[in-house]
């Protein structure tokens, strides 16, 4: 036993159940925060500047994380990540407070950070080209059924408070302690690996080489955090219950995950940026007629099923077409930089969202989300295929 989990196939599966308790923490605390601030009579913009706080971390850390990660290797920073994320969640039932959960939210940004950026980079690093896209479609996977998990406790709340939050840190806690049983490795050093002047060289580079592939990880963020964040602020006022706005986020992820293997193969077989036009296209259009019915909670749960069926995977798409055009000792900055775009995707959401909502009279706030994805598909969709890894 203890051999199959040092294994390459046992720390894979490690890592991928690792990630979907880190997508269910995230998931549950979204939408739960917001409608804990909506209650309370917070405001929407304020409300969805607090739910920034996730990503400030993110981008407060990310450009430490590289050379730490070269230094010590992915087990000490999955550790790191993890603990601070259990440690937040815990600390969220001691005092309600807007400020302090916005730094408890910011703490768990740079735990996520560290956890994400060590399983992704690992991941791809080790995954057989022939198999990247299934591998990163498995990972992108786990983080959406924990994350389509998420919103199904928020009802918790209505028993107590802190209940979610207990939860959230119990499974954590569980979780991070398979990495224990992990043997530890290291990313692929050059000689300029750990000079700053090294770091920069190779943020240039990536950046060169691969800038459209980190598109969809940016898109991707602005529509999870906005529809997790800002969408229950604005369900509730259309009259929508809790309970029912927790069906419609679960079934959005319960569409990615039903296609987050089929368009993870497919894109190993047609090429990624095909994929991604259909999805991003498909799903602005989906979300598009999801607006003239969003009076109708059902139908709008089978629009959030489609579209989440067609925009689920971008995230992982995304990683996987940087893997593809990206060298492989520029992996561990190319996989920063896509949770980077994810995290000012991110940060964008619930702010354009929050304002959004406040100012944009009666426009359907599902109208935005399709606007951003037709805006990430234009790029991809100009790109001209070119021989990127040889820069």
């Amino acid at each position: 036993m203890k051999s199959y989990l040092q294994s390459a196939r046992g720390r894979f599966w490690i890592l991928v159940i690792i990630v979907s308790i880190s997508g269910f923490s995230q998931g549950m605390l979204l939408p739960l925060i917001a409608i804990i601030f909506e209650q309370d009579g917070v405001s929407s913009a304020l409300n969805g500047l607090s739910a920034t706080g996730l990503y400030v971390g993110t981008l407060l850390i990310a450009p430490f994380m590289e050379p730490q990660l070269r230094k010590f290797g992915y087990k000490p920073l999955i550790l790191v990540g993890g603990g601070l994320v259990i440690l937040s969640l815990f600390l969220f039932t001691l005092w309600k407070s807007v400020l302090f959960w916005f730094l408890l939210r910011t703490l768990i940004g740079v735990g996520d950070q560290a956890l994400h950026f060590s399983t992704q980079t690992w991941i791809t690093s080790t995954s057989p080209q022939h198999r990247l896209g299934r591998n990163i479609a498995i990972y992108g996977m786990s983080f959406s059924i924990g994350f389509g998990a998420g919103p199904l406790f928020v009802p918790m709340v209505e028993v107590f408070e802190a209940l979610p939050f207990i939860v959230s840190g119990i499974l954590c806690l569980g979780a991070w302690s398979l990495v224990l049983l992990v043997k530890n490795d290291f990313p692929e050093v050059t000689g300029s690996a750990m000079t700053a002047r090294g770091t920069i060289g190779r943020f240039k580079a990536a950046l060169l080489i691969a800038w459209v592939a980190f598109l969809p990880p940016l898109g991707y963020g602005f529509l999870e955090a906005s529809l997790n964040a800002i969408y229950p602020v604005y369900a509730l006022r259309q009259s929508i219950e809790v309970g029912m706005v927790s069906i419609m986020l679960a079934a959005f992820s319960a569409g990615a995950i039903a296609t987050q293997l089929p368009l993870g193969n497919l894109s190993d077989r047609i090429g990624r940026k095909k994929v991604l036009l259909v999805a991003l296209v498909g799903g602005a259009m989906v979300f598009v007629a999801s607006s003239f019915y969003e009076t109708n909670a059902w139908v709008t749960v089978g629009f959030f099923a489609v579209a989440g069926m067609f925009v689920g995977s971008t995230f992982s798409l995304g990683i996987s077409y940087m893997a593809d055009l990206m060298p492989k000792e520029l992996l561990p900055t190319g996989n920063l930089l896509c949770g980077i775009a994810f995290s000012i995707g991110s940060l964008a959401g619930p702010t354009m969202g929050g304002v959004f909502i406040q100012y944009a009279g009666g426009l359907s706030f599902l109208l935005l989300i399709a606007s951003i994805l037709v805006v990430i598909a234009i790029p991809i969709a100009l790109k001209k295929p070119n021989q990127t890894s040889s820069v």
